[in-house]
């Protein structure tokens, strides 16, 4: 990747030699460009596996008809594909000792499984995940997650065969998966690296719990109450003595000697300072689900972008998401369907108690915090992709930045097909019942061919110029003069499908476009009786 970078930036060097006025801008322009390209490039890429070592097999927990199935796969990689002789499969240790599985007898009948047949346990995964060459999952979108649970690091590549509910992030059929499985060895397929979300949580430091008289730092902020930007200002002085009465409530205001450095920031406050150190991390591929938990109240929350504040958060939750969750939680609270591809971060409010407070993409760059500040009348919940819920006091936050270790899932056909094959079969998307055309379309098997295109019935309520079409594409214009001037013959007989087609192998049909025409509505339709309508040789249209 670093090799067109590279090109790129010398050849902008001699360009800013010749016009300096437009060499910054041309080189970022064009290190943008390369950088597109490149994307492009390993998207387009498809990786091999020329002798894979180790398998490893995830099986959706807790359902016991998977069992037998995760035994059949496990024997199919070690005694019937060719491909993938001499390889080492490992699968759930849970699974060792179940009826279903049968590991006894599989080392009875095969003596060679005991060398062969491996269990994986998650500290294996947590401690060595770069042993796996790939992941097969059996299951629905959930075991997916889960094996994004398990590597919450280095993540091998991973084959999703559908055997769960939705079916979104799993485009193989488990009936075709010696097909697949093969493909992936012989010809290789494309990945799709799904970007995960990096979530630190950080917890307030507590000196001393439920301490009453406790000496705090304050520090000043300046609050516009418009806009609801907070501008963090200096230190507060020494001279008073403040301590702290309840959570978040400071005696005294002490404002005398300080400057106002904005107009615009018209609320003045002290708040206290405490200091949060980074206890937990996660890696998720979902999303980050901060809610308001069993509490009756309103979540209140503070979203911090790169450091700046960007918005005071009053709803049931926020949901932080990548493009991969952007159809799960997200789609629930109205978010933005977002292409895998796309490097972006959702911010998706939950419920908010506001009309204008709408879904909002950001780009992956940017560094999230989102805060429980110490007046929220509540406590705050957190999930991790619908995992370890943990509870949020005032003056803790969690830091979401886009992970280094993206989650790579093996495609079926590529990125852009399986997404929209996704959002269609499982989803249904944009499926509706198609709105009929003003034209109406007849066929024009049954008249004769020196006048193929004379329609027989005409409604005597319309008055129109009806264009026509013949069976060599030249275009006629009747009037209804002429129209109606025609003997009306009764309807023929239907033919073979043989001969309803032209001879070039083109069934002839009659497009009729109706229009408005008063000169014609009651001087040249007034002997056609009320009761006939326009009709077709083959259907009946009313």
């Amino acid at each position: 990747m670093s090799t067109p970078l590279s090109i790129d930036t010398t050849s902008l060097q001699s360009d800013k030699k010749q016009d300096p006025r437009t060499s910054r801008t041309d080189c970022l322009s064009d290190t943008a460009e390369a950088v597109r390209e490149v994307s492009k490039k390993i998207g387009k890429t498809k990786v091999k596996w020329d002798n894979p070592k180790i398998v490893m097999i995830i099986t959706k927990p807790g359902d016991a008809s998977l069992v037998a199935i995760t035994r059949d796969l496990a024997l199919w990689f070690m005694k019937t594909s060719k491909s993938f002789e001499g390889v080492t499969i490992y699968v759930d240790q849970k699974l060792r000792d179940t009826k279903g599985f049968k590991y006894k007898k599989i080392i009875q009948h095969y003596p060679e499984a005991q060398e062969r047949l491996n269990f994986w346990t998650p500290e294996l995964c947590a401690t060595k995940p770069k042993m796996f060459d790939f992941v097969v999952t059996l299951g629905g979108d959930g075991t997916v997650l889960f094996a994004s649970w398990l590597f919450q690091t280095y993540a091998p590549p991973v084959i999703s065969l559908q055997l769960g509910s939705l079916g979104f992030l799993t485009p193989f059929d488990f009936a075709k998966f010696d097909i697949y499985l093969n493909r992936v060895m012989e010809s290789g397929m494309r990945v799709n690296l799904r970007g995960r979300l990096t979530c630190t949580v950080y917890r307030r430091v507590e000196n001393e719990a439920n301490c009453e008289k406790k000496p705090v730092k304050l520090r000043n902020v300046l609050r516009n109450p418009v806009t609801g930007k907070i501008k963090v200002g200096d230190w507060c002085s020494e001279d008073k003595k403040h301590y702290l009465k309840k959570f978040g409530e400071v005696d005294g205001e002490d404002f005398e000697g300080q400057e106002e450095t904005e107009e615009d920031f018209a609320e003045k406050r002290q708040i206290p300072c405490f200091t949060t150190v980074p206890v937990e991390k996660y890696q998720v591929i979902n999303d980050l689900v901060i809610d308001r938990g069993p509490s009756p109240y309103m979540s209140l929350l503070e979203l911090f972008g790169d450091d700046k504040h960007l918005t005071t958060v009053q709803a049931d939750g926020l949901a932080i998401s990548t493009p991969t969750g952007s159809t799960a939680y997200s789609l629930s609270a109205n978010g933005s369907l977002t292409h895998p591809e796309i490097r972006a971060t959702l911010i998706t409010p939950i419920c908010p108690h506001t009309l204008s407070f709408r879904p909002t993409l950001v780009p992956d760059s940017m560094e999230l915090r989102i805060c429980v500040p110490f007046n929220s009348r509540n406590t705050a919940w957190a999930s991790f992709d619908g995992r370890g819920r943990i509870e949020l006091k005032q003056g803790d936050h969690i830091k979401v930045t886009a992970s280094k270790y993206s989650f790579p899932t093996v495609c079926k056909e590529d990125q852009t097909t399986d997404w929209f094959n996704s959002l269609c079969k499982c989803l249904h998307w944009n499926k509706r019942q198609r709105q009929k055309s003003f034209a109406i379309v007849e066929s024009n098997c049954g008249l004769p061919k020196s006048n193929p295109i004379t329609p027989r019935y005409v409604h005597s309520s319309l008055s129109m110029t009806s264009m026509f079409y013949g069976e060599h594409g030249h275009r006629k214009t009747l009037s209804s003069s002429a129209i109606s001037s025609r003997s009306i013959s009764p309807p023929l007989h239907k033919k073979s499908p043989a001969s309803e087609s032209s001879p070039d192998g083109i069934p002839d049909e009659v497009f009729a476009m109706f229009i408005e025409d008063e000169y014609h509505h009651d001087s040249q339709l007034e002997d056609i009786d009320d009761s006939v309508i326009f009709e077709s040789s083959d259907d009946e249209y009313s």
